[in-house]
């Protein structure tokens, strides 16, 4: 594998693309050189066969296979939920969660589910945030920076040597985001972190609202779903006694009934000393549930709680370094389509 401390990810398509342009290198060859190196991640440059000349000099002086390494894994005790730590080129680090799921389980109109099993990715797309989220313990880190898309596509690329991946997830509630997201990626299913359904408890949970006035973010999911003419995915964690109440379950309704929605309840994921928040009980829960399909029709699901034993759940992600486990000594991340 390439050790240049100063060489970009193969996975950054857009420089990849440029340094290709640049030498009049065809792009035809990048998909074959992206599938050789996924299936073969610790290949020399000049392992990968049938390039021309000019591609393996360029490749071995601007580029590294995988500018990331695999730091550790930690499995959860039901054995459904793992996390990696992610050692980034620039030394921080990074946490990616996958999630296992049989679609299976339970019904659906009364029906047996159709599907199977299949693995969802939870991806991070910079190291710690900005947003600052009470409830979240990434937020705690605060923002050191973003990562490329190369740094991105590589989680995608170590948790498939696990997993086989068919969903990747991150969470948008960012306006401007939202419209750009459409115009670069049409196509893509939107899950937005919404969690109140009134601004001053929004901006009680999550301060950067305050920049985000509610009105504007519908206004964004109103063009959203008049251009895709998708369902968008509500995601709503659910804090007992601050927005789990039956009250905000009908303004949550009235605010969501003219959109084609499914509403995910996130139940609280305790983060320690760091939090001022409980879990609503299962009892609010379900009612808040009762509430938006029986008085609005809007599909209602509630999240299973995976990864808690390993602080890998839903808001949990923190990086922790000194109670990592070695790769070398292991014992024991609703949909964004790729």
């Amino acid at each position: 594998m390439a050790t240049k401390m100063n060489s970009g990810s193969i996975f950054d398509a857009p420089d990849l693309r440029r340094e290709f342009e640049k030498v009049g290198i065809s792009l035809h060859f990048i998909p074959f050189i992206w599938k050789y190196v996924i299936k073969n991640p610790n290949c020399e440059w000049d392992d990968i066969p049938n390039l021309p000349s000019a591609a393996y000099s360029l490749l071995r002086s601007k580029f590294r296979t995988l500018s990331s390494t695999l730091d550790s894994i930690v499995e959860s005790n039901d054995g459904v939920t793992t996390k990696l730590l992610i050692k980034l080129q620039n030394g921080a680090f990074v946490e990616a969660v996958i999630m296992r799921y049989d679609t299976r389980l339970g019904k659906y109109g009364g029906k047996p589910r159709p599907g199977g099993l299949r693995s969802t990715l939870c991806i991070s797309s910079q190291v710690g945030c900005k947003m600052g989220c009470k409830f979240c313990a990434t937020g705690s880190m605060g923002f050191k920076n973003n990562l490329s898309s190369g740094e991105i596509v590589e989680q995608l690329v170590h948790a498939s040597y696990l997993s086989q991946i068919r969903n990747v997830v991150f969470m948008v509630g960012v306006i401007h985001a939202i419209n750009k997201l459409q115009k670069d990626l049409p196509g893509l299913n939107l899950a937005v972190s919404l969690h109140a359904p009134v601004q001053d408890i929004r901006c009680h949970i999550m301060p950067a609202a305050r920049a985000f006035p509610l009105e504007k973010l519908m206004d964004a999911l109103q063009l959203y779903q008049k251009n895709s003419q998708q369902k968008i995915f509500i995601e709503y964690i659910m804090l007992d006694g601050v927005n789990d109440e039956e009250q905000h379950a009908h303004q949550l309704g009235k605010l969501l009934e003219t959109f084609q929605v499914v509403v995910n309840l996130i139940p609280f994921n305790p983060i320690g000393s760091l939090s001022q928040f409980r879990t609503s009980s299962e009892e609010k829960v379900s009612r808040f549930q009762i509430i938006l399909r029986g008085d609005y029709n809007i599909r209602t699901t509630v999240r299973k709680q995976m990864g808690q034993d390993i602080s890998g759940a839903c808001g949990q992600l923190v990086v922790n370094l000194p109670d990592k486990k070695s790769i070398n000594g292991i014992t024991d991340i609703e949909d964004l389509h790729l």
